[in-house]
């Protein structure tokens, strides 16, 4: 069998290795579009520290992987899809034939629409090639203005601060990181990096960005900002848009089923391109994390072969560290209609908890500094847990997490190896 992979990320590769591990004779190509080895775009913001060279980012590091493994990398860019003919045309004019389709095509920044975006000194912050350029401008002292102070601005932030670089951050939200975190949390992390001498400008947007050394950002508010480098972090969108013409149904990203296959049979999607299954809200979502992308490409991989295995779902994980402040979110951390929650917080010592309940489950939950629950909070919101009478002590104390998981998850494992047969 032919198996064919668009992207050369993480999802590629995993299901690239996943193919090859239970099908030794079929062939397998890579289509990716940098001229680079396949590496992790979340290894870029430890390149620009300087706790990695490039070769650090790669996602193998022997040279000759591939070639050992028999998986072909070509470079190219898909232009088009023919699921009837089983085949795609890249952007040259070549095409190449499948039996079998993942399209684990990530995403692309998004850039807005503003007077100047396009000015020398104003760049992404989402290839090895930005990654070189940034570099450049990016030098002790700098003046750096990144405009998204979301989950990917926030670590591209950590990078550029340990280059000593003087930051400034436009946030159109009203608070950091607004995705991810509630206004009490948003609002901690903006103190936090305030106190390491960020500037931060929330509820504000970049309208224009005036070209020169140096260039002269003017906000919403009427604020005018000098900068040296300009660094565009304002989201991320699927790359989809050669899918239009396919007959392969596309919502935010691509539509995918349990097993990871679209509405076209053996034409199959993972990672920040795919939309599954939340296994908390019941919702269909892009979660554009690694760990997600690599479940997917493993499930899809195995699909292809015929080997039916269903995807348990997805769930929206986020840990950050923002210049040394850990904060995570989990699951539905908005809560949900009816719900009750529950909320700790300590601003001197940078602490804060937030716990959503839809009946006995958590099912979502926000916390600063509580790393020590990182773990818990996790299996509580994705393995959909209980919790029973452990509910009720929870919203008088948030902070029993440990020992609401250990009688909750416990009594619900003996539970279900009660009921499950001998």
């Amino acid at each position: 069998m032919k198996h064919l992979i668009l992207g050369a990320g993480p999802a590629g590769v995993i299901a690239a290795e996943t193919l090859r591990k239970h099908a030794p004779k079929d062939e397998i190509t890579i289509v990716g579009d940098e001229a680079e080895a396949p590496y992790s775009r979340m290894a870029i913001p430890y390149l620009l520290i300087g706790n990695i060279g490039e070769e650090g980012t790669h996602l193998r590091h022997d040279a000759q992987h591939f070639k050992k493994h028999r998986i072909d990398i070509k470079r190219g860019r898909a232009k088009t899809v023919d699921a009837k003919k089983k085949s795609v045309t890249l952007e040259d004019g070549s095409s190449l034939a499948f039996d079998t389709l993942l399209i684990a095509t990530g995403s692309s920044p998004s850039s807005p629409p503003i007077p100047g975006i396009d000015s020398p000194g104003v760049h992404p912050c989402w290839t090895l090639d930005d990654a070189r350029a940034i570099a450049k401008l990016a030098t002790k002292g700098a003046r750096v203005l990144q405009m998204g102070a979301g989950f990917i601005g926030c670590i591209i932030m950590e990078a550029l601060a340990a280059r000593g670089v003087k930051l400034s951050v436009v946030e159109m939200g009203d608070r950091m990181v607004p995705r991810m975190m509630g206004p009490t949390a948003g609002g901690m992390i903006k103190d936090w990096c305030k106190a390491k001498g960020v500037e931060v400008h929330t509820g504000a947007r970049v309208d224009a960005i005036e070209a020169g050394t140096p260039m002269k950002v003017k906000l919403s508010d009427g604020k005018v900002i000098e900068a040296d480098l300009v660094i565009s972090a304002t989201g991320v969108k699927p790359n989809i848009g050669f899918l239009e013409t396919s007959g392969i149904t596309c919502l935010l990203g691509v539509l995918t089923d349990e097993h990871m296959q679209t509405n076209v049979p053996g034409i199959y999607a993972a990672g920040d391109c795919a939309e599954a299954l939340d296994m908390v809200s019941g919702k269909l979502i892009v979660s554009a994390i690694q760990p997600n992308a690599a479940d997917q490409a493993r499930i899809a991989a195995l699909n292809m072969l015929g080997r039916k295995t269903p995807l348990k779902g997805v769930t929206q994980i986020n840990v950050l560290d923002t210049l040394g402040l850990i904060s995570t979110s989990f699951g539905d951390w908005q809560g949900v209609p009816g719900g009750e929650h529950a909320e700790l917080t300590d601003r001197d010592a940078g602490r804060h908890l937030s716990l959503q309940f839809n009946g006995d489950v958590l099912v979502g939950c926000n916390s600063i500094g509580w790393t020590e629950h990182v773990g818990v909070m996790r299996g509580l919101v994705e393995g959909q847990v209980h919790l029973g009478d452990w509910k009720d002590k929870l919203l008088a104390d948030p902070t029993k997490l440990m020992e609401a998981y250990l009688a909750s998850a416990q009594a619900q494992d003996m539970h279900a190896l009660v009921r499950s047969p001998a």
